[in-house]
């Protein structure tokens, strides 16, 4: 008798993770900082941050001191970076778990040097410029402050100037031009950082697209968060490098019944069966991160999909908050059978790339809004894995 499905879950391969690290360091030719932050990309952020240091990755990275701090917490070693720095963050908690914070600003390296006579130790600190994304980072008008201020604290013994790093904005777009200026802003900032005595040990710009496709912005190491997980970081634009995805979403199939032409399916009513055929009722919904308009109200045709028995089953009428309903086609499997929403191609369903391109976003939405009321199960652990 086989083994009822259990309820719906996350399933993340970390050998795959591994695997992604060592492909990414062995293409990029320089140390990876594996990006694991947003709770690893929805992948979990301890067990891969474990996996990815197997595979290579030099350092990990997080987006917030306080996610840096809970992978310290969590027993994990080695060189972590993370960069966004809030009124009420600890950054005394910081500099005493050793991580290497970013400053955008003299306000923040000021910020910075009281955290660490509160440590009683020196800062690791890596300094951000804004080339052109104009997001975080030192503008272009603030550089010399920033880098003055950054010298006078070094000579003083506050910290370890120990990167120097930058984002792009198109990276994905390897023929947009602002790959170019943003490159040659960066090599600017490494000049004028020269110029005021600093020499950081990092220099670093390329994210997972650029570490693919722009060999001349890999620098001293490159930042790998969304290939790290096994997804292309710029479709269509020939990044296969031979990435596995490390994430596959499966749940039971909880139901199936007939419709005949004129009924009509979930909330509005927006899908109705033009001729006989099945459905089928999945337990998940928005209320564990699928988008809401995945269903394509606009144009059913274009709907997301699953896969049940090597087939593709597309979504019918409005996902709700714990249910969606996907066409059988007059199909009957059994109650129980396996449901995947996406996974790599091996898992027999569609990918999470599918799943982007349907709802009109990227993949690395899809991933990392997932959860909710899900369990996550790794597989391919190796020792030091944990959850």
């Amino acid at each position: 008798m086989t083994q009822p499905l259990g309820p719906a879950e996350i399933v993340v391969d970390l050998a795959a993770v591994r695997a992604n690290a060592r492909l990414l360091r062995a293409t990029a030719g320089v140390p990876l900082i594996a990006v694991v932050k947003a709770d690893g990309y929805g992948h979990g952020m301890v067990a891969c941050a474990r996996a990815a240091q197997e595979g290579g990755a030099e350092w990990l990275a997080a987006a917030t001191v306080e996610e840096a701090l809970a992978l310290r917490a969590a027993g994990v070693e080695g060189r972590v970076l993370c960069w966004i720095i809030g009124p009420a963050t600890d950054l005394a908690a910081a500099v005493a778990a050793d991580l290497d914070v970013t400053a955008s600003s003299a306000a923040h390296l000021d910020a910075l040097a009281a955290a660490a006579a509160t440590a009683g130790r020196p800062a690791r600190v890596q300094l951000k410029v804004d080339t052109g994304l104009s997001r975080s980072g030192a503008p272009r008008a603030a550089w010399a402050e920033l880098f003055a201020r950054a010298r006078e604290g070094e000579q003083a013994g506050s910290w370890t100037i120990t990167g120097l790093w930058s984002h792009f904005a198109c990276a994905d777009e390897p023929d947009h031009p602002a790959n170019d200026s943003q490159e040659q802003a960066f090599h600017d900032a490494l000049a004028l950082a020269g110029e005021h005595g600093l020499r950081p040990e990092l220099r670093h710009l390329a994210n997972s697209a650029a570490a693919i496709l722009r060999p001349s912005s890999r620098f001293d190491a490159v930042r790998c968060g969304i290939a790290l997980y096994g997804l292309d970081p710029a479709p269509g634009e020939a990044t296969d490098i031979g990435l596995v995805p490390a994430m596959t979403v499966r749940a039971p199939l909880l139901m199936v019944k007939d419709l005949a032409p004129g009924d009509a399916v979930s909330y509005g009513q927006h899908w109705v069966a033009e001729h006989p055929t099945t459905v089928g009722l999945v337990p998940v919904g928005y209320g564990e991160g699928l988008p809401r308009h995945a269903s394509r109200p606009d144009a059913p045709d274009a709907a997301a999909a699953v896969g049940i028995e090597g087939k593709r089953r597309p979504i019918r009428g409005t996902v709700c908050m714990d249910q969606v309903v996907v066409d059988l086609g007059g199909d009957r499997p059994p109650v129980g059978s396996e449901v995947i929403l996406f996974g790599p191609p091996s898992a027999g369903g569609p990918t999470a790339q599918d799943w982007a391109e349907a709802c009109g976003t990227i993949n690395y939405e899809i991933v990392t809004r997932i959860g909710g009321r899900m369990t996550r199960r790794y597989v391919g652990q190796a020792t030091g894995d944990a959850s």
